[in-house]
């Protein structure tokens, strides 16, 4: 008969595999916020200052530079939509994906304006020039 270790299935065991991760997590957080610190000031100190004569950063001010802009552009709460976009695109409606159910529709787009769109589209503005004509501006 084959034995089998169970200790996983055991809560001391989940509880420290949990402390582990996190521990890992803020590590690793850590060494790529003072890598990306670390660019930053690489970075900065070869363009900035012979561009825009702008005076050089020492690493702890680059760090502070990647913390306010992760602040100003990402903020550090995850999103409960799951819509992974950068901020400013969530204000705007979302294309139509393969996951949505009216995906499969927009194979008959091609179609659509080939046959009618052009015409339907003519229409349109011509309606909408009428409008604002007749003194509704």
């Amino acid at each position: 008969m084959k034995h089998t270790n169970y200790a996983h299935w055991d809560p001391r065991y989940r509880g420290l595999k949990i402390i582990g991760w996190i521990i890992f997590g803020l590590i690793m957080a850590t060494i790529f916020g003072l890598a990306f610190g670390y660019f930053v000031m690489l970075i900065w100190n070869w363009i900035m200052p012979e561009i825009f004569g702008l005076a050089t950063l020492t690493f702890w001010q680059a760090f502070g530079i990647v913390l306010l802009a992760r602040l100003i552009f990402g903020g550090f709460k995850h999103s409960q939509d799951n819509d992974h976009r950068p901020p400013f695109a969530r204000h705007f409606p979302r294309r139509p994906s393969r996951h949505s159910n009216n995906f499969k529709d927009w194979r008959y787009y091609g179609e659509y304006w080939e046959e009618e769109g052009e015409q339907a589209f003519n229409e349109y503005v011509k309606k909408k020039k009428g409008e604002n004509d007749s003194g509704n501006v």
